[in-house]
């Protein structure tokens, strides 16, 4: 689950999700016509649903939060005729860019409010931004000449590591036409990683659990998600990594055996922090867990914990957090 952004970076992320990597003309067949765009005609076979893009879309929609970064971080506001659905504050770095796009929801649009901005593109984060009792079935924007793009951690083909993240900025910025500020950003990116691992050069992995919620039972990253790559390159070792899905339960009984060194905390909704160590700190089975004995945490927003541009510099933050003495 670990690359570099080499001179041979598009052709290590050629993978059946994305077809038309490589040369963008087809070596046989109809010669395309003059006036095709740049690397068009171009196929992305994306959660069951095939679409050939003949020119870059004009008027995109973008669904959460990771969906609009991606975006904005390729320099596509431009492109965008609306957006929906924060969970944090835009980075700081993408404000201005933000400021120039409509915002059509506080959370996500109706039907009416969608095909009000006209689109010919939606790009929907998690699969719940193409709710179909919602009137946002991608079939039904399909039927409305609206191309869609589900963001591909939604329907992964193993497990989701940064590799995922980088072949969904990729495939973003192909989708549009600007396939080398992809490959900058992607660069980019991966210097803050690089650095990352830089710096924990000889450490010991440190065992981490990760607490999103859950009072009767946890609710924890398993091994299958992002979650679990990031916490493996900030030098952590999740002690749920053999559960073999994104996300799921646990009894905290079995978060006492496997005896974590720190908890993770993902930060989101109503209820703050404090009160998610409160409840930890005064859970009976987990008074002899390293990490509650030594008071031991660590904080990250949602936002960072799903594919999109935060994914380095949170695994950056994570590792300031579990090995302290190697960024001083």
């Amino acid at each position: 689950m670990r690359i570099r952004v080499l001179p041979g970076l598009v052709a290590a992320l050629c993978l059946p999700l994305v077809a038309g990597c490589g040369s963008a003309a087809p070596t046989s067949g109809p010669t395309p016509p003059a006036h095709a765009a740049k690397g068009f005609p171009y196929t992305v076979h994306n959660c069951g649903v095939t679409t050939t893009y003949q020119r870059p879309p004009t008027r995109a929609v973008t669904l959460n939060q990771h969906a609009t970064e991606i975006m904005l971080a390729l320099g596509l506001q431009k492109s965008m005729v609306g957006t929906a659905y924060l969970d944090d504050a835009v980075l700081p770095q993408y404000r201005d860019a933000y400021k120039g796009v409509k915002v059509l929801a506080k959370r996500y649009p109706s039907e009416e409010t969608l095909l009000s901005a006209e689109p010919d593109f939606v790009y929907g984060g998690f699969a719940s931004a193409f709710d179909q009792s919602q009137g946002r079935g991608r079939g039904t924007l399909g039927d409305n000449g609206i191309n869609t793009h589900l963001s591909i951690e939604s329907c992964p083909q193993g497990p989701v590591t940064q590799a995922t993240d980088d072949r969904e900025i990729l495939t973003i910025g192909r989708i549009f036409g600007v396939e080398d500020r992809a490959r900058k950003l992607l660069a980019s990116l991966h210097r803050t990683l690089d650095g990352v691992t830089s710096r924990l050069a000889g450490t010991a992995p440190v065992k981490a659990f990760v607490y999103d919620s859950g009072e009767q039972t946890a609710f924890t990253a398993g091994g299958a998600g992002i979650g679990n790559d990031m916490i493996r390159r900030a030098g952590g070792r999740n002690v749920f990594a053999d559960l073999d899905k994104s996300f799921g339960k646990v009894s905290f009984e079995q978060v006492a055996q496997r005896a974590p060194d720190v908890i993770v905390i993902y930060d989101y909704g109503e209820t703050p922090v404090s009160a998610k160590k409160d409840f930890l700190l005064s859970q009976p089975a987990l008074q002899d867990v390293p990490a509650i004995r030594h008071r031991r945490f660590a904080v990250l927003p949602l936002s960072s914990t799903v594919l999109g541009v935060r994914v380095p510099s949170a695994v950056a933050a994570l590792a300031r957090q579990l090995h302290p003495g190697s960024f001083r």
